[in-house]
């Protein structure tokens, strides 16, 4: 009986981690209003990782718990299996993919609105099986498929009728390929690092990229900063620590498709937050645009058919 509850709670926390995701994309475009892109993302990402701080906290305790009642013998200070190299060098990498990623992103939202930063970053579902190719990574025809729809997709919500493309489009479009690369080098690491503390080395790292560029290009103030403090509080808290402890938590049990599909819906609640929240409306075409990638994103998703059968 428990077996069948537990993938449904943990697809609830999935899916309120996407709209954690989802709404972070209304916070970051507010914010923009007040402090520069490299001061937010800065600010955000050592939130982040101050956030997640406890979280570590509290997991080793009750790791250690749970080993010492299992076996009373075994000392409180039991060796980790993964190594503490891997964890600096994959956290720093994933840190720099991580700052590359999101300041193309904070660049993009502030000029394109919440809903086409939210489809067009989504695209990284599509993008990474195509640079798996450069890795000797078959793809499927459901991918290739995908790749087209969200290629039309994307016309249909960028181009506009001068068939010219919107320099925020293109912004978030290269963060969408930034975001694959993290999300590739994050697969090569994870497996080797304990996630929770590759995830707060990935924000420090990322933070302090950010706030320096910040202090060198855009000279931050702290009024700045407190005034724009519920949507960095949010991006920082919710989106960074929140967010990621509930897709840590989600993914237990439940299939990785199912997982991925459920966090893509970030895309759809990035656009519906924007309507609701800032009042931004996509036109017919832009709508159509929007459902041709989701689409696409969820034949991207659907597993290969066995070739022995």
């Amino acid at each position: 009986m428990n077996t069948q509850k537990m993938p449904l709670k943990n697809s609830l926390c999935l899916l309120l981690a996407a709209t954690i995701w989802g709404i972070a994309f209304v916070a970051q475009s507010v914010g923009m209003e007040y402090v520069g892109p490299f001061t937010f993302n800065g600010v955000r990402s050592l939130i982040g990782a101050a956030v997640l701080v406890p979280v570590i906290f509290l997991l080793n305790r009750s790791k250690d718990t749970a080993s010492a009642a299992a076996d009373p013998s075994t000392s409180t200070t039991t060796s980790s299996p993964y190594k503490t190299r891997d964890l600096w060098i994959g956290g720093i990498a994933c840190g720099i993919a991580l700052f590359a990623a999101s300041n193309f992103q904070q660049f993009g939202i502030k000029y394109t609105t919440v809903g086409k930063a939210g489809f067009i970053t989504a695209c990284y579902i599509v993008i990474v099986p195509i640079i798996g190719l450069f890795l000797k990574k078959k793809c499927s025809p459901f991918i290739w498929t995908a790749v087209v729809m969200a290629l039309i997709g994307l016309y249909l919500l960028c181009i506009t009728d001068g068939f010219s493309i919107g320099l925020g489009d293109v912004l978030v479009l290269v963060c969408a390929f930034l975001f694959s690369l993290h999300i590739l080098v994050i697969d090569y690491f994870s497996p080797k690092a304990d996630g929770v503390k590759l995830s707060c080395i990935q924000f420090l790292v990322c933070g302090i990229l950010s706030m320096i560029l910040a202090l060198v290009l855009e000279h931050p103030q702290i009024s700045s900063i407190l005034t724009a403090w519920l949507p960095i509080l949010y991006a920082g808290i919710m989106s960074c620590g929140v967010a990621y402890t509930l897709q840590i938590v989600g993914q237990k049990n439940v299939n990785p498709t199912v997982a991925s599909l459920i966090l893509s819906l970030e895309s759809c609640i990035s656009v519906l937050a924007g309507w609701v929240i800032l009042g931004q409306k996509l036109s017919a075409k832009e709508l159509l645009g929007c459902v041709i990638m989701f689409a696409a994103i969820i034949l991207a998703q659907l597993p290969e058919k066995s070739s022995a059968k």
